[in-house]
């Protein structure tokens, strides 16, 4: 394993803000971690699932709360949670305080990529609503299924 060259890297995707700790080729492809914040009040409205990996979410910081095949389960300091392959899930950050959590993927087969091409849909949006078909094209590219498929 090699040393993380992303560990400073931040992609702001709206209002959430993701940092890659560890991206797949730096650990063969065995995880990606990524680092995410979730301000109060925000969240991934937008459900989807993965076929090829599992997710699991450490919690670093305040409360984020995952709804994972309809079920909601709250994360906070040093709580996790396995999301298993082709559980439809999504998040929110339902409390007064910001969030911070990790994303363990095993394999390790999503990237900072996938986050940075997210970015830049909604960025594209300039303040507006972004182009939710472009955003579940990136998401299918980086083998992600939104819910309504």
């Amino acid at each position: 394993m090699t040393s993380s060259t992303s560990t400073h890297e931040q992609i702001t995707i709206g209002n959430l803000v993701v940092r890659p700790r560890v991206e797949p080729h730096e650990s063969g492809n065995s995880v990606a971690i990524h680092e995410f914040d979730v301000p109060a009040g925000a969240g991934l409205a937008l459900p989807h699932s993965h076929d090829n990996y599992e997710e699991t979410i450490y919690g670093l910081v305040g409360t984020v709360t995952f709804t994972i095949e309809g079920a909601r389960t709250e994360i906070g300091p040093g709580a996790a949670v396995c999301i298993p392959r082709g559980a439809v899930h999504s998040f929110a950050n339902n409390g007064q305080l910001d969030a911070t959590a990790l994303a363990i993927i095993t394999p390790g087969i999503l990237g900072g990529d996938y986050f940075r091409e997210v970015a830049a849909v909604v960025d594209a949006a300039a303040g507006g609503p972004p182009n939710l078909t472009a955003i579940g094209e990136v998401m299918r590219r980086h083998g992600l299924t939104p819910a309504q498929e």
